[in-house]
């Protein structure tokens, strides 16, 4: 079907856009793209063109006009516009797959990863940010002493011709912890290698990084002992009944179950351990060439969380969690700029399908999110079942500190989000 678009212009739309705003009559082909008059930022000028893309991290847009790509920021057009790409044109965009970032690219994961070639990303792309969040499993306690002795057979892209670890220049390993919304401190900024104990990091930033044409950042912020119906309660969430107790929402304590909207001074509230993740992680993405030397932008491409101990062992949590969850999932993607970012969700390595303990509604919760038809979620969310990754122990002893518990979800992790992510997985 083709299209007539009329262009009306007169003078200067904005200094990128000069030749694209000429007065002339075009005939586009529409190929799932949106046809709409967009409008300058004085309301001044109009054009008429094809979205192609948006990214909204970064405010570029891609509009199609003449069979040409024509790349701008988002700040050129009018209020009206910018609210329209942020709703409107971010769904556009991820139904027809061109969302996310307009200039990285997914190449296919082999059955066995190589070892990584030893050089530099290319920095002319922003850098792809993956958030690690959870509690104690997503933090970490395999002992690499361990892993020593089984890297070479089981994970040989770890170990390079010397018999040392290898070392990722495309990936960066970053870990934030603080407690609350007490003072972060950093414990890692490093390029992706073995050092010290090991959680699902490993797995998921060589197997991310192998597939991603871009820089790509690994950024850590949590700390143990935290449940997604208390500490990590996400805002949006509001008080409910259980068992003949009203229970917190967000910023609510059990004196306060609504809150004020916001954090209590010198008390623990809902969310506490939320805001103070949250925080953290932005304050290493605001200061991004300490954390990614060289770096000048990025974008949030995606969440991973490994979580649920807490919540298995409190039942007004682990029957919230699902919605509890959906609610967490959409609030990041709020607080990031990312509505396109994708999430992978494991399971707790001793929790077997069909368990109708806490663990198990948990993860028949995490299942049932993967599974939604929920167009913000169906397509944007994986599951990983972590019990035939697992080598023994449980969630609260920390898998014993077996690092192939934590290399083998972390995998895990990897492969779910490259499928996300639209690169090729070898089965």
């Amino acid at each position: 079907m083709k299209t007539k678009f009329r262009i009306h212009f007169t003078s200067h739309f904005h200094r990128p856009l000069i030749g694209f705003l000429a007065v002339t009559v075009i005939t586009l082909c529409c190929q799932n793209l949106d046809a709409r008059t967009w409008k300058s930022a004085d309301g001044s000028k109009t054009f008429e063109g094809e979205l192609k893309s948006y990214n909204a991290s970064t405010g570029e847009v891609v509009v199609v006009r003449n069979g040409k790509d024509m790349t701008f920021k988002q700040d050129v057009l009018s209020g009206e516009d910018i609210e329209w790409l942020k709703t409107e044109g971010i769904k556009l965009v991820s139904a027809t797959g061109a969302g996310g970032s307009s200039s990285t690219t997914f190449g296919e994961l082999p059955e066995v990863l190589p070892d990584p070639d030893g050089e530099e990303a290319d920095m002319s792309k922003p850098v792809q940010v993956y958030i690690l969040l959870g509690q104690s499993n997503m933090l970490g306690f395999g002992k690499p002493s361990i892993l020593e002795t089984v890297a070479a057979d089981k994970y040989p892209y770890l170990v390079d011709d010397s018999g040392g670890w290898t070392v990722r220049k495309d990936v960066r390993n970053v870990r934030v912890m603080c407690s609350g919304t007490g003072p972060a401190k950093d414990y890692t900024n490093d390029w992706m290698t073995i050092q010290g104990n090991i959680g699902p990091e490993i797995g998921i930033g060589h197997y991310v990084g192998h597939v991603t044409d871009a820089p790509v950042m690994i950024l850590k912020s949590c700390i143990g002992n935290r449940s997604l119906g208390w500490d990590l309660l996400p805002p949006g969430t509001e008080p409910y009944e259980h068992g003949g107790k009203t229970q917190p929402g967000y910023r609510g304590t059990p004196d306060d179950p609504k809150g004020n909207g916001e954090p209590v001074e010198g008390e623990w509230y809902a969310g506490c351990q939320y805001d103070g993740d949250i925080a953290a992680a932005k304050a290493v993405l605001e200061d991004l060439d300490k954390y990614y030397p060289g770096a000048k932008e990025y974008e949030v491409a995606g969440f991973f969380w490994w979580q649920g101990d807490k919540d298995m062992r409190n039942a007004a949590h682990f029957e919230m969690y699902e919605q509890n969850l959906i609610q967490l999932i959409k609030e990041l993607r709020k607080e990031f700029d990312a509505p396109n970012a994708k999430f992978v969700t494991a399971s707790l390595g001793q929790t077997k399908e069909g368990s109708q303990g806490g663990d198990g509604k948990i993860l028949d919760a995490m299942k049932a999110v993967a599974q939604s038809d929920d167009p913000e979620l169906k397509g944007k969310v994986a599951f990983v079942y972590t019990h035939p990754l697992s080598m023994g122990g449980s969630s609260s002893g920390h898998y014993s500190g077996n690092p192939e518990t934590y290399m083998n979800v972390g995998e895990g992790m990897g492969k779910a989000m490259a499928e996300l992510l639209g690169a090729k997985v070898s089965k």
